[in-house]
């Protein structure tokens, strides 16, 4: 293996929790959520050699994988509904105050636009506003604005279809 190889392998053992992370904001679908993951290694590999490290590796991993998402959900609206194929797995099937309470959360983000879905996740991922307007392109008081905005919204949502 190569010492590019390996600085690669090492990247992505390091921050494939975070791609992961991403990857499950936008969709929940197993299938999905691998095709996505692996979209965005091939775009990490292909950048790899033109990162230039003006930014933290985490802050390039979340500006890749955020727009590949992003794109991707697009592509998804753009190409008609899809039927995902489920294997009957819930990981909220255990019904208690506190899944409840988490599945209304998620679906409420999900309801979100594309960047404030985006911001609410990196926020859950608890980077600071600084990292957070790096990676979506705003500065940390726009972000902390954003955020107040968001958390009102999402206050105000009704369960179910708004």
């Amino acid at each position: 293996m190569t010492e590019r190889e390996q600085d690669f392998t090492r990247l992505v053992r390091e921050y494939k929790s975070t791609i992961y992370a991403v990857c499950y904001m936008f969709s929940k679908d197993n299938d999905e959520v691998s095709d996505l993951f692996q979209d965005i290694l091939l775009k990490i590999w292909s950048g790899f050699d033109s990162f230039r490290k003006e930014s933290s590796p985490k802050t390039w991993i979340y500006r890749i994988a955020l727009n590949a998402c992003i794109s991707a959900d697009r592509k998804k609206k753009k190409s008609g509904e899809r039927v995902p194929l489920s294997i009957g797995i819930d990981p909220f099937d255990e019904v208690n105050e506190n899944t409840l309470q988490l599945r209304q959360l998620y679906s409420r983000i999900n309801r979100l636009g594309l960047v404030d879905r985006s911001i609410v996740m990196l926020w859950l991922e608890a980077l600071s506003y600084d990292e957070i307007g790096e990676i979506v392109g705003m500065s940390a008081k726009n972000v902390s604005v954003k955020l107040v905005r968001i958390r009102e919204q999402l206050k105000n949502m009704k369960d179910g279809n708004e």
